[in-house]
């Protein structure tokens, strides 16, 4: 009997084990294909708490790379930031191929008309006899030799701006036709722009647009590093820890070269002011990107330190908005710039509270574990950033091709 109950035992036992390891093989296939619980995660994919289900965890690359197309915690936030990768990505060829052609073209639209009632022979020969009194004679005396010859086969000249024809045409041409009936001084005071905006391109090189396309190679750098990492670094702890790595390089890449357009194109005309601010927010940048590296920083105690650091590094950009207003308080260019600088500040802040903080998820955990946590409100907040920025960038251009120095 004891040796009948003893095998009895022995095969519920070995049921029991068979049944174990047929559960752990099942838990592994779901842990490997399926969605997971937080509490399911290793060490190194738990970040937020407050996100209970609907985990990828450790997936092969191949099912990885097709989660972008399913439901999952992560969804949104490769979504996010690749939409807008692709966003900046139509803004870059727009601006290489339209932005130089269409500054101020508006103001140029009513130019013929304009034009049919003016005496354009009368308008050459005041222009060039206005060229003796103007500044850099010697540059300018080309221009005056083929404005005898021919109007429209002016040469390029370095050093002449837009700014210098506004000065030529609406001090020097108004004033040589105080004489004349009021109808022609009135033509000719309406259309001096226009012939400035009209000779102007002939005569400048195009300001260098080298700060504006830094700004946008980094957002696209930014925002598809994002969304690569959301989607890889399920994959495995290295893949996770490389992704990290270029998550946050992106991240200070975004910062620094948010600085290049507003103060080159401020500090322009101050050269020892332009190099010394680029050359602070690129050191600071690359120690940011830098400190990013090391392995303590990707731990989520340190999530908050991660938000100040980047936070603290956009926010230093208040020293040199603050050095232009004093500069050109009297152009409305700078208001409109510092207006759209103020708003991407408040956007990219907000961004950073709302990542450091976990809302709205603190609040009802496992309530926005699909769509509306934080990381997906930071991530609109960003493009929301960026993209505000592209405008006062694009304010900076035609504020400097219609100025100059």
């Amino acid at each position: 009997m004891a040796a009948a109950a003893e095998a009895v035992g022995e095969e519920v036992e070995a049921a029991r084990w068979a049944e174990e390891e047929e559960e752990r093989k099942e838990g592994l296939r779901r842990r490997r294909y399926g969605l997971v619980e937080y509490r399911a995660l290793p060490g190194y994919l738990r970040d937020n708490e407050y996100i209970l289900r609907h985990y990828r965890c450790e997936w092969p690359l191949p099912q990885v790379l097709l989660s972008a197309f399913s439901i999952h915690n992560e969804t949104l936030n490769v979504w996010t930031h690749l939409i807008g990768f692709f966003i900046f990505l139509v803004l870059t060829i727009y601006t290489a191929t339209k932005v130089p052609n269409v500054v101020d073209l508006q103001s140029l639209q009513h130019l013929p008309d304009v034009l049919r009632k003016a005496d354009l022979h009368k308008i050459q020969t005041e222009l060039v006899a206005c060229l003796p009194s103007l500044p850099h004679l010697s540059d300018l005396q080309k221009m005056k030799d083929e404005l005898k010859s021919s109007w429209n086969s002016i040469e390029v000249l370095p050093s002449l701006s837009r700014w210098h024809l506004l000065e030529l045409v609406s001090s020097c041409l108004p004033h040589r036709f105080t004489h004349s009936n009021e109808t022609s001084l009135s033509v000719l005071q309406s259309m001096k722009e226009d012939i400035a905006n009209l000779i102007a391109p002939q005569l400048i090189r195009p300001i260098p647009r080298w700060p504006f396309f830094a700004f946008l190679g980094g957002a696209m750098f930014c925002l598809l590093a994002s969304s690569t990492c959301h989607l890889l670094s399920c994959h495995s702890r290295r893949l996770a820890y490389i992704m990290l790595r270029l998550d946050y390089a992106g991240i200070a890449a975004l910062i620094a070269t948010s600085f290049y357009p507003p103060v080159y194109y401020s500090f322009m005309c101050y050269p020892f002011f332009c190099n010394l601010y680029l050359s602070l927010i690129t050191m600071l940048g690359v120690a940011t990107i830098a400190f990013s590296l090391l392995p303590v920083f990707q731990n989520p105690e340190f999530r908050t330190i991660r938000a100040c650091l980047f936070f603290g590094m956009g926010a230093s950009g208040v020293i040199p908005v603050i050095h232009k207003l004093i500069l050109f308080w009297h152009q409305p260019e700078a208001l409109h710039t510092t207006g759209y600088e103020v708003l991407m500040g408040l956007f990219y802040g907000i961004g950073a509270l709302v990542y450091a903080t976990r809302v709205p998820e603190r609040w009802m955990p496992g309530k926005f574990d699909i769509a509306g946590h934080s990381h997906q409100l930071f991530h609109v907040l960003v493009v929301a950033g960026a993209y505000t920025h592209y405008h006062a960038g694009l304010v900076y251009l035609k504020w400097r091709n219609l100025q100059g120095c």
